[in-house]
C-alpha cells in the first residue's frame, strides 16, 4: 500500500503556516477594524497577537505529541472520545472550506473590484481552484513550492505598504483614539481573528514532514508571530495614512492606501499581489483539507474509498477530488457573500479552537507519560483564560450584531447534519454499530421479509444452487431464517445447514421459525465477528449461499479464501446483495462494478458470473459460480 512521503522541511512548513494563518484580516481588516472601534483597532491587533501566538503553542505541543496527519481530528480522537472526534473533524472541515471560499471571493474581489464583471469573476475562480487542486494531486513536492512562491509573494506586498507608507504616516489621523469606547475593542478582535485562523492546516501535512514533531510546532509559532507582526504594521499604517472614517467604508482598504502611497500603478500592482496573497492563502486549505479526509476515512468515519493513495505521486488523490468538488460548490453558494461568510466561519472556528485548547490539559491528564517536544507555559490556568477570551468576544458580537442569532442557528444546523452522517457511518463501518441496529429491526425485518427477498428471488437462488438433496450448506448471513426454511427443506434431513449470523435477536427468530418446522438439521451459529471472517466451527461444505452480506464485509479477500477453503473444487456459491439500495450508505464501490466484482472472486479462486436484477426498491446484483482453478463456462 503506498504511503505518503516525508519530504517537507522546515521552511516548507513555515510557508504553508503563514499562507494559512493569513487570513482575510490582514487586508480587510484595516476596513472592519475602523468601522467597529475607529483607531482603537490597533490595540485590538496587539491583544490578539499575543492571544494568537499563545493559542498557537497548543497546537504546538499537541501536534508534538500526535503528528499525524488528522490535526484537530487526531487531537480530540485521542482526547475525547469516537463521536466528538468526528463531530471536530466536521467543524474542522467546515471551517476549511468556508475559509477557502472566504478567501477566494475576497481574492477577485481584489483583482476585479468592478461587480458588474461577475461571470469573468467566476470563471476566474473556478479556474485558480481546479489549478490548485490539480497541483496538490500530482505531488505535495510541487504544492510546497507553490506555496514557497505565494508566501513570499504576499509577505513582499505587506512590507512595500509597511516601509513606504511609514513615511506618509499623519500623526493627527489617530486622533481620537477611542472613538466607540473600550468595549468596541472586543467585538473588532472578534471579526480580524479570522487573520489567524489556520494554525491546524501545518497539522495536517505532519505525515509528509521530516521530523514533524520538532519542525511543525516551531513553523506554527513562527508563522504566527509573522502574522501578528505584520497584521499590527498593516492597521498601524493604514489608520496613519488614511483616517479611520475612510477606511470603514472601503471594500478593498489596502487598494486605497497603496494608492495615496504608490499612486495608481503601483496600487494596481498592490492588488495584483494581494490577489496571488490571497489566492496563496486559500492553496493552504486545498492542499491539507484533503489530509484530513484521509484520516477520517481511515478510521472509517468517511468513505473509506477516500483514503487512497496514489501509487506514483504519493498523494491522497481520491480525497482531492471529492474536495474539488465540494470547494466548487461551497465557492458557488458563497461567491458575493464575503460578510455572511465571514460571520458563519468565526463562531464555528470558535468552537472547533475552544475544544482545541480544552484537549491540552485534558491529554495531560490522560496520557502523561507521552512525550511531548513542546509544553505550553501554565497550560492549564491559560485554558481557562483562553476560552474566557473567546466566549466574551463571541458575545460582544452577538450583541452588538442583530443578525448573530440567525447566524449561530445556521451554524448550528450545519454541525448538527453531522449527526446522520456519522450514525450512517457507525451503521455500515463499526460491528458493534451493525449488531445492535440489526437486533433493534429484527421483527421488522421479519414482517417486512416477502418485501426484502421476494419469493422469486428466493427460487431464483435455489435454482442456480441445483441439487442439493443430502448436500452440507453454509448460509453465510441469514438474518431471520427468511431463505433458511427453504434451504431446510431442499437439503432434507439428510443434509446439513450451517446458518450464521451477526445479530443474537435475528437468530432467536430463525431458532424459533426452525423449531416450529422441526428443521432440527439446522446448525445456527451466532458470530459478531462475521463481516470479518466464516465462523471457525463451520466444517467442509458443498455450497456457500449468502444474501445481503457483500456489502458488510471490511475484508473481502480474507473472507473469500475461507470460504473457498471451506469448498471442494465444484463447490457453487450463490452470493446476492442490494447493490443499488447501498448506495445511500457510504459502503464499498466494487458492488457497483460487475468487472469488480467477478475479478475479485476470480483471484480467490472461484469461476463466477454476474448478473443484475430489477427489485422494486432496489436491484439486485447476482454473483454465482463455483471454486475452480481457472475461469470456465458454468450456467
Amino acid at each position: 500500500m503506498a504511503e505518503l512521503k516525508r519530504v517537507l522541511g522546515f521552511w516548507t512548513i513555515l510557508s504553508l503556516s503563514v499562507a494559512s494563518i493569513m487570513g482575510t484580516g490582514l487586508f480587510f481588516g484595516a476596513a472592519i477594524g475602523s468601522g467597529y472601534s475607529g483607531n482603537a483597532s490597533i490595540l485590538a491587533w496587539i491583544i490578539l497577537s499575543i492571544i494568537a501566538v499563545y493559542i498557537s503553542m497548543y497546537f504546538a505541543e499537541l501536534v508534538s505529541m500526535y503528528p499525524k496527519a488528522g490535526g484537530i481530528y487526531e487531537f480530540s480522537k485521542r482526547a475525547y472520545n469516537r463521536f466528538f472526534s468526528f463531530m471536530m473533524g466536521w467543524v474542522a472541515w467546515l471551517v476549511g472550506n468556508l475559509t477557502t471560499a472566504l478567501l477566494v471571493v475576497a481574492a477577485i474581489d481584489y483583482l476585479i473590484p468592478d461587480p458588474s464583471q461577475f461571470w469573468l469573476k467566476i470563471g476566474i475562480s473556478i479556474l485558480f481552484i481546479l489549478i490548485l487542486n490539480f497541483v496538490a494531486y500530482i505531488g505535495i513536492e510541487a504544492s510546497a513550492f507553490l506555496l514557497v512562491i505565494f508566501t513570499i509573494t504576499a509577505i513582499s506586498v505587506l512590507l512595500s505598504i509597511v516601509f513606504p507608507g511609514a513615511f506618509y504616516i499623519n500623526a493627527h489621523n489617530y486622533s481620537p483614539f477611542f472613538a466607540f469606547g473600550i468595549s468596541s475593542i472586543f467585538v473588532t478582535m472578534f471579526f480580524i481573528s479570522e487573520s489567524f485562523f489556520g494554525w491546524e492546516s501545518a497539522t495536517y501535512l505532519a505525515e509528509e514532514t521530516q521530523e514533524p514533531e520538532k519542525i511543525t510546532p516551531k513553523a506554527i509559532i513562527t508563522g504566527t508571530i509573522i502574522i501578528g507582526i505584520l497584521g499590527i504594521l498593516i492597521s498601524v499604517v493604514s489608520l496613519g495614512v488614511i483616517p479611520w472614517k475612510i477606511l470603514a467604508t472601503s471594500n478593498a482598504p489596502l487598494s486605497i492606501v497603496s494608492e495615496r502611497i504608490l499612486g495608481d500603478i503601483g496600487m494596481k500592482s498592490i492588488n495584483i499581489g494581494i490577489f496571488i496573497a490571497l489566492i496563496g492563502s486559500a492553496a493552504g486549505g486545498i492542499i491539507t483539507m484533503p489530509r484530513l479526509i484521509l484520516a477520517l476515512a481511515r478510521d472509517k468515519l468517511f468513505i473509506t474509498q477516500l483514503s487512497s493513495i496514489h501509487e506514483k505521486f504519493k498523494t491522497p488523490y481520491k480525497a482531492i477530488i471529492f474536495q474539488t468538488i465540494v470547494s466548487l460548490l461551497v465557492f458557488g453558494m458563497a461567491f458575493g457573500r464575503y460578510k455572511t461568510l465571514l460571520s458563519l466561519l468565526l463562531p464555528l472556528g470558535f468552537i472547533m479552537y475552544f475544544f482545541v485548547i480544552l484537549s491540552v490539559p485534558v491529554l495531560r491528564a490522560k496520557e502523561p507519560n507521552i512525550k511531548r517536544e513542546f509544553k505550553v507555559p501554565f497550560a492549564s490556568l491559560s485554558s481557562v483564560i483562553l476560552m474566557a477570551f473567546i466566549l466574551s468576544i463571541t458575545a460582544a458580537w452577538i450583541f452588538s450584531d442583530s443578525n448573530a442569532i440567525n447566524v449561530v442557528k445556521l451554524g448550528i444546523s450545519l454541525i448538527l447534519v453531522a449527526v446522520p452522517i456519522y450514525l450512517l457511518l457507525e451503521i455500515y463501518y463499526n460491528p458493534d454499530a451493525i449488531i445492535k441496529i440489526n437486533d433493534a429491526l429484527a421483527y421488522t425485518t421479519l414482517l417486512t421479509e416477502k418485501l426484502i427477498l421476494p419469493k422469486n428471488t428466493r427460487n431464483e437462488i435455489l435454482a442456480l444452487l441445483g441439487d442439493i438433496k443430502g448436500k452440507k450448506i453454509l448460509e453465510f448471513g441469514c438474518s431471520v431464517g427468511t431463505l433458511t426454511m427453504h434451504l431446510a427443506e431442499a437439503v432434507n434431513p439428510n443434509g446439513r445447514i450451517y446458518a450464521t449470523d451477526l445479530s443474537r435477536k435475528d437468530l432467536l427468530i430463525t431458532k424459533k421459525r426452525l423449531m416450529k418446522r422441526g428443521h432440527s438439521h439446522v446448525i445456527v451459529i451466532h458470530d459478531e465477528h462475521q463481516i470479518n471472517r466464516v465462523h471457525p466451527s463451520i466444517p467442509h461444505v458443498d455450497a456457500i449461499v449468502s444474501i445481503g452480506m457483500m456489502g458488510y464485509l471490511q475484508d473481502v479477500k480474507k473472507v473469500l479464501k475461507e470460504m473457498r477453503d471451506l469448498l471442494p473444487y465444484g463447490g457453487k456459491i450463490v452470493f446476492v446483495d442490494y447493490a443499488d439500495f447501498f448506495k445511500i450508505i457510504p459502503n464499498v464501490t466494487w458492488l457497483s462494478n460487475d468487472k469488480v466484482i467477478e475479478k475479485m472472486f476470480r483471484d480467490a479462486g472461484f469461476s463466477v458470473f454476474v448478473t443484475r436484477k430489477k427489485g422494486l426498491f432496489w436491484n439486485y446484483v447476482y454473483v454465482y459460480g463455483i471454486k475452480f482453478h481457472e475461469n470456465i463456462p458454468y450456467v
